[in-house]
């Protein structure tokens, strides 16, 4: 099974380079299946029904979510109650929604089950339970399932948190990657039969800061007044994808593919095997 994994899709830039590549780089590289975090899809605040929709045409079969999941919150609402949308399993319990997927997936070898894990962070976060106290039960309960192929995105500010969750699921799950930072990391590697980046970082404008226009940041970090972040209408854009080859529940191959949206070549960036 070959899974591909976007992170931080940012406002109508993210989804744009996204409708212009992803066919043609499923298509290319044979993947199976594409994973991306949309919570930032629409406006760089949340996620919109319509703005689901055109990520579902452009070829991602599940959506997760994060700390913004909640920001268009009617959309939202019905988006867990008909689609393949997640938001983070570890919000506090009662929550419409789930953060578990389990998704059949078809590959050269049949139909392959997939489970995905959306899990937020506790530091600088909403109020959520412990994720990784959490991913014990959720990892524990997969596998009394015999449910061996097992990723999670799980959605961040520090990096030492997003490592953690490696060294306590290394071998247990095929891939984490972390998400919220938009910063990708340079430690793409397999770590005991686990895939691993810290950060996938965003798609969507790379000409800025995050994703959004310049002008509102430079504007508190130097009056200490903020205002509303805008995602620009017109940009230098960037999509960034983790790939991952599973067998038998591990990681076998994993790279990294960036395509910047003025330059026809595909960067790729290959993981170290630890």
């Amino acid at each position: 099974m070959r899974i591909g994994f976007i992170g931080d899709i940012v406002g109508r830039p993210g989804r744009k380079i996204i409708k212009e590549n992803l066919s043609k780089i499923k298509e290319e590289f044979n993947i199976d299946f594409v994973i991306a975090n949309g919570e930032n899809a629409s406006h760089g605040f949340g996620l919109t029904v319509e703005s689901a929709k055109e990520l579902f045409k452009s070829g991602i079969g599940l959506v997760t979510g994060g700390n913004h999941s909640f920001d268009k919150k009617k959309d939202m609402l019905a988006l867990l109650e008909t689609s393949n949308v997640l938001r983070p399993d570890n919000y506090p319990e009662g929550l419409i929604g789930s953060g578990v997927k389990i998704c059949e997936i078809e590959t050269s070898k049949g139909i392959e089950k997939l489970a995905v894990i959306n899990l937020m962070g506790q530091y600088g976060m909403p109020m959520v339970e412990n994720p990784f106290n959490w991913a014990k039960k959720l990892v524990s309960r997969l596998h009394e399932e015999e449910i061996k192929n097992i990723f999670i995105d799980f959605h961040a500010e520090v990096t030492s948190e997003k490592r953690i969750m490696l060294m306590m699921f290394k071998n247990q799950v095929s891939g984490i990657c972390g998400t919220h930072t938009h910063v990708g990391t340079d430690d793409l590697q397999i770590f005991e039969n686990t895939a691993y980046l810290t950060d996938i970082g965003l798609t969507g404008c790379r000409d800025n800061v995050i994703g959004m226009d310049a002008k509102i940041p430079i504007q508190k970090v130097t009056t200490g007044i903020g205002g509303h972040f805008e995602v620009p209408n017109s940009c230098k854009s960037i999509l960034q994808m983790m790939v991952i080859d599973i067998e038998d529940g591990k990681a076998i191959n994993t790279f990294k593919i960036k395509k910047y949206c003025n330059n026809p070549k595909l960067f790729i960036t290959e993981a170290y095997i630890d």
